[in-house]
């Protein structure tokens, strides 16, 4: 049997690992970036109601192109441009590469960064050039323009705010990239998963010089929103470059359920902009308490995680991950991911009774 299966499977994808979901039950959990607030009771039972009401027998329809109505609206949509859902950002990733998959096309990304622009590339056929980031965890501006006259990518993503590292690069040298992709005739993805907490926007440069931005996708997630467990979506663009992209997008992607409680969600957006507000506070109140704890060194954040150095030998993140783990709190180790980022562990922001827990469990496991 396993010789057989050995036989169908690809060999890149044997060798892959997969992308591994750590148990949280019982857990203070931490490790994922979601939003820790829940909806009100009140609010429960109104989207309760709401979704029992959905016609669940019938593939999804107009009530999806209500969405993105809504979405176009939330977001100041500029004219000239289209809106397109997906089952989350990972599958606007993947549809992004199937509809790019010309022969020799090339996906390249600073890292340390979102794991799921290298892995869907391998999986979609396409080759993948990684630029490492500075020290500092900059944009490296000469390393990354040498690496797009080299290899004319077909797609450059750059998050605003970066996973894990969670800072805002340089909009001088964004500016400058996006220039050189067009120049090669190659399109750039900026990743806006983390919006809701970040004091920039890069739709604020859209609007600002269409022209600059032509060949700028811009991709959000309501996952960091509030709404991790609905997987949606949403890439904003040129209406002629959406058009031919939604072409390869599955005909029922998003499920009529997702879609009533993102438009919920979105009719309640005051109640999950005060959550975005709180877990900023919290953030505040994280990085000033990690500063003054010897022997860490927790990076400036404009998303809801914060990047923290251990200092110590190569185990040290290692060893206090399990220890926290060990104290009930789950966080996300990682100093393997890349060299830059060795000995550093990834905090999600909490509510302000679960960070006193985390930053108790920090301390005791130092």
């Amino acid at each position: 049997m396993q010789a057989a299966v050995s036989a169908r499977i690809r060999p890149d994808v044997q060798a892959m690992h997969a992308y591994v979901v750590q148990p949280a039950t019982g857990m203070v959990k931490l490790d994922a970036m979601e939003n820790p607030h829940t909806l009100s009771l009140e609010l429960q039972a109104a989207l309760g109601a709401r979704l029992g009401a959905v016609a669940v027998n019938r593939y999804p329809g107009a009530r999806v192109d209500d969405l993105k109505a809504a979405l176009a609206s939330y977001v100041q949509m500029p004219s000239g441009c289209a809106l397109m859902l997906g089952n989350g950002s990972d599958e606007l990733i993947d549809l992004l590469h199937v509809a790019c998959n010309v022969h020799g096309a090339v996906v390249l990304a600073p890292e340390p960064g979102f794991v799921m622009y290298g892995m869907s590339a391998q999986l979609t056929g396409l080759a993948y050039v990684a630029v490492a980031l500075t020290a500092d965890f900059e944009l490296d501006e000469p390393a990354m323009l040498a690496a797009v006259a080299q290899h004319r990518p077909a797609i450059t993503y750059l998050a605003y705010p970066n996973n894990p590292t969670a800072n805002l690069w340089d909009a001088g040298a964004i500016s400058r990239i996006i220039a050189a992709c067009a120049d090669v005739g190659g399109l750039v993805v900026l990743d806006e998963a983390y919006q809701p907490f970040s004091s920039s926007s890069w739709l604020d440069q859209i609007k600002a010089h269409p022209a600059q931005n032509a060949n700028v996708l811009l991709m959000r997630t309501l996952s960091k929103f509030g709404l991790a467990g609905v997987r949606l979506g949403y890439m904003v663009g040129p209406q002629a470059l959406i058009a031919q992209i939604d072409k390869v997008r599955p005909p029922y992607n998003v499920s009529v359920l997702n879609a009533e409680c993102a438009l919920f969600a979105l009719e309640h957006s005051d109640v999950f902009s005060a959550q975005a507000l709180e877990i900023r506070g919290q953030r505040a109140m994280l990085f000033e308490a990690l500063e003054k704890m010897p022997g860490v060194t927790p990076y400036r954040s404009d998303a809801n995680m914060m990047l923290t150095r251990l200092q110590g030998d190569a185990q040290r993140a290692t060893d206090v991950f399990n220890a926290m783990k060990a104290r009930g709190v789950l966080v996300k180790n990682v100093s393997r991911m890349h060299p830059l980022l060795a000995n550093c562990l990834r905090l999600t922001v909490g509510t302000a009774d679960e960070n006193l827990r985390m930053l108790a469990a920090l301390e005791n496991s130092l």
